[in-house]
């Protein structure tokens, strides 16, 4: 039986963790049969005990997931194993590059409202960023949320496919 440890459901990159009773090499094996398999539902790619599960390119869309896998050796043939979700690294970079602009704008307008106030200037604009940008980081998330949402069935699908290898 397995047991799987999940985070909150409020991460936008949903992480579990599973502990299987079987050696780290067997378990590796099984990855590398089922993915090179010519029935396989899903890209893979194994690197040292790194598998990165993806949706082939006929269903592939923008906010579809991919799975990363990480098996590590607990000694006396047991095998830790952590998952992580998340979308494609282009598409998860560049929401990354978006909150840093978005934080650094924040930072900036805060010191112009500071400057302008030194200065007696007026506060309005900077004031009115310093309120808008927050809830566009809000709404940002809420894209996010809703992309994950979207590949939910993915999700699902990996994750069924990642419960077939390891209990094959």
């Amino acid at each position: 039986m397995l047991v799987e440890k999940r985070n909150s459901e409020v991460h936008l990159r949903p992480r579990f963790s599973i502990d299987l009773s079987e050696p780290h090499d067997d378990v590796l094996a099984r990855f590398k049969a089922s993915i090179k398999d010519e029935n396989c539902r899903f890209n893979g790619k194994i690197s040292g005990s790194h598998i990165f599960l993806s949706i082939p390119k006929k269903d592939d869309h923008l906010w579809s997931p991919q799975l990363n896998l990480e098996l590590l050796d607990q000694g006396e043939g047991q095998t830790k194993l952590k998952g992580l979700f998340g979308p494609k690294p282009q598409l998860w970079t560049f929401f990354m590059f978006i909150h840093f602009v978005i934080g650094t704008s924040f930072l900036g307008f805060l010191v112009m409202l500071y400057s302008r106030y030194s200065l007696k200037g007026s506060l309005f604009f900077p004031t009115v960023m310093l309120v808008v940008l927050p809830f566009v980081w809000i709404v940002l998330y809420f894209i996010g949320k809703l992309g994950k949402d979207t590949g939910r069935k993915q999700m699902e699908d990996l994750h069924d496919f990642m419960l077939e290898v390891i209990e094959a």
